[in-house]
């Protein structure tokens, strides 16, 4: 049962919106609040993700991963949301919830990582919230280091804290 990784196609964007959904509860339910995470559902997550690749698939990629032709989890990035030349943005890892802890983030990860320097880009950078340890600690083991930098954000009705993460590529 071995993982796939290829480019995103406009069909795997609704999959990937529900899956993203599912990931989040997963994910964020130990410290977010179940009505935060209520919304949005996976379908309007589906169109989300169909909206926004229309408008950044230009410089932005999405990768999917597959384990014996089902979806698995996804990645994307693009250039840095600070508006640095030389930076890449991963802007998301995402898993389906059974397949944590089976080598699927950090395929998704290290192909990121292959195709931001690829780019020509030097540094890349991400944005964790902050009370996401599982998440942290993954990264941290992947060579990403904190940069001091912290937004806030909303997820449904609740105020998250993020933590900007860096490491050179």
């Amino acid at each position: 049962m071995s993982v796939t990784l290829r480019p995103a196609e406009s069909a795997d964007l609704l999959p990937v919106g529900a899956l993203h959904q599912r990931s989040r509860v997963a994910a964020y339910s130990s410290f977010l609040p179940a009505e935060a995470l209520a919304d949005p559902t996976p379908e309007a997550m589906g169109e989300y993700w169909v909206h926004r690749w229309t408008w950044e698939r230009a410089d932005h990629l999405m990768t999917v991963a597959e384990r014996d032709s089902v979806l698995a989890g996804f990645s994307y990035f693009g250039p840095d949301d600070a508006g640095d030349p030389a930076t890449g943005l991963l802007n998301a890892i995402h898993l389906e919830p059974t397949e944590r802890g089976r080598g699927v983030g950090r395929a998704l990860m290290l192909d990121a990582l292959t195709n931001m320097r690829a780019r020509g880009w030097r540094r890349a950078v991400l944005w964790v919230l902050r009370d996401n340890t599982h998440a942290r600690h993954f990264y941290e083991r992947g060579g990403w280091h904190p940069t001091g930098q912290q937004r806030d954000e909303t997820i449904g009705t609740a105020l998250t804290p993020q933590l900007r993460y860096t490491r050179p590529l």
